[in-house]
């Protein structure tokens, strides 16, 4: 049987301000990306969402990103590469802690939004945070885009890298993700979304934008915890592909 592994991205809120639902999200996934408190997240609602996932066997990820709260990380930011290693290193480590004070540990690496997307093709940011994850603990796995310069940095350094495939976002011809300022980036049917992730994981393939076949590493699939119905959408697509036969089981 086939077997993959199913994030979110949660612990997002701020203070009095609630992103999404976590707990309900933690019921469906087998990963979770943290947000370490740069681009959104404090520290109680990440030990709280510590120790909500080590309650139900959920892996806890250290979602990394730009310091910038005011754009939830969705900017791309020009940072000096020391700073963004720093700055890396200190969001790890940091989760880290409140990890193993719920009684769990720090499983891997996913950088977030305008992070994310820059490192596909950026070098030099790129090594910058591959080399924090390096520094912290050259055993944590990195989640990331297939073919991108970042798993290019991240293997040079020894870095296992985990291919993520996005299922409530649509892909350009080329295999980025197409902008979230333009029409249809983020899809939002559940029922559609399923479909096309059980065909992601069954024919490593998925339909661009401009209607085109293109071919997609998947080891782990990612379910925006604040999109519009993110409960809904991360049910749908673990039902379709438990029909479909495949396991959900965080990566090995």
């Amino acid at each position: 049987m086939a077997s993959i592994d199913l994030n979110a991205d949660l612990a997002e809120g701020f203070g009095v301000w609630e992103l999404g639902d976590d707990e309900a999200m933690l019921d469906i996934v087998t990963s979770a990306n943290l947000a370490c408190g740069f681009h959104a997240g404090n520290p109680v609602g990440l030990a709280r969402a510590c120790r909500a996932a080590e309650k139900r066997g959920v892996r806890i990820g250290a979602q990394v990103g730009y310091f910038d709260l005011a754009g939830f990380g969705r900017r791309r930011i020009e940072v000096e590469p020391a700073e963004l290693t720093a700055d890396v290193v200190y969001q790890i480590g940091a989760l880290k802690a409140l990890a193993l004070a719920a009684g769990s540990t720090l499983g891997y690496v996913k950088p977030h939004g305008a992070l994310y997307n820059t490192i596909a093709t950026d070098r030099e940011q790129a090594r910058a945070v591959a080399e924090a994850v390096h520094a912290v603990e050259p055993g944590l796995p990195v989640l990331g885009q297939a073919g991108s310069v970042f798993f290019e940095e991240a293997r040079r350094l020894g870095l296992r890298t985990v291919a993520e495939a996005f299922a409530d976002r649509a892909y350009l011809p080329d295999g980025r993700l197409v902008p979230r300022s333009e029409v249809g980036a983020v899809l939002r049917d559940p029922a559609e979304i399923a479909g096309r992730v059980l065909t992601m994981v069954q024919t490593g393939t998925v339909t661009a934008v401009d209607g085109t076949t293109i071919g997609v590493e998947v080891q782990s699939v990612c379910v925006h915890g604040d999109s519009p119905d993110a409960v809904g959408i991360a049910a749908a697509v673990r039902d379709h592909l438990l029909a479909g036969g495949v396991e959900l089981a965080a990566f090995t």
